[in-house]
């Protein structure tokens, strides 16, 4: 019934969301924004470019433009990835799981491509991915669906058939308005949010996977409430 898996990435296969954190917290800082951790966090799964809009609506400046401030927030990203990026518990194995048995495996993502690009060669894991799909290209980001869309397109393969993993509820609600089935992995501070109740399936992490759960959604099986794992 599954005949391909999608990831999201940051805060799923790598873990990147403190470093989107840092970064844009030392870029708005030197624009005299000073934003708490709980601030930060509210931003998680958005594109770029819509959390800039966001932060230039709340607290204004004159100058830098919002690409530039993007930009800066991008340099100083991959300067973090470089030194401090890792794999989420169980992501390697994850991916290697389904690569094993011969599925396309995609990711589909808000961040840039060149992000994209940037943390799976951290990880070695970029040639294990058919397509890399980036929202920077779509009209919309996640929560819109469209990334998945053109994602599943590039593949080949009808939405509906389509497995995917998110780790922020912006992602799930992408996932689900596409039709695909998903399976939520959300960061322990944000576990408890009845949001994640749309997903088919919701584990506290990656090494929670097992083969057992791939036969149910292979079997076209619905996964009865609890559905934490």
């Amino acid at each position: 019934m599954i005949q391909a898996i999608i990831f999201d990435l940051d805060g799923l296969l790598v873990n990147s969301e403190p470093l989107w954190r840092r970064a844009e917290a030392v870029v708005f800082s030197g624009l005299g924004i000073d934003l708490n951790d709980e601030e930060l966090a509210a931003t998680t799964g958005i594109r770029l470019d819509e959390v800039v809009r966001i932060r230039h609506r709340e607290h204004p400046w004159s100058s830098p433009s919002l690409p530039t401030v993007e930009k800066a927030i991008l340099d100083e990203l991959e300067g973090l990835i470089r030194s401090d990026a890792g794999p989420t518990p169980g992501a390697v194995a994850t991916v290697r799981f389904f690569a094993e048995r011969g599925l396309p495996l995609a990711v589909a993502s808000s961040s840039p491509l060149r992000v994209i690009e940037a943390q799976l060669r951290k990880l070695e894991l970029l040639d294990a991915f058919a397509v890399l799909r980036s929202a920077e290209f779509e009209k919309l980001g996640k929560p819109y669906p469209g990334v998945y869309l053109s994602t599943a397109a590039a593949l080949n393969v009808e939405p509906r058939l389509c497995l995917a993993f998110e780790d922020s509820l912006p992602g799930l609600i992408a996932a689900k308005a596409a039709n695909m089935r998903a399976v939520a992995v959300p960061a322990h501070e944000f576990a408890a949010h009845p949001g994640f109740g749309v997903a088919d399936l919701v584990l506290p992490s990656l090494e929670h996977w097992t083969d057992a759960l791939w036969q149910r959604f292979c079997s076209g099986e619905n996964f009865l409430v609890p559905r934490h794992l």
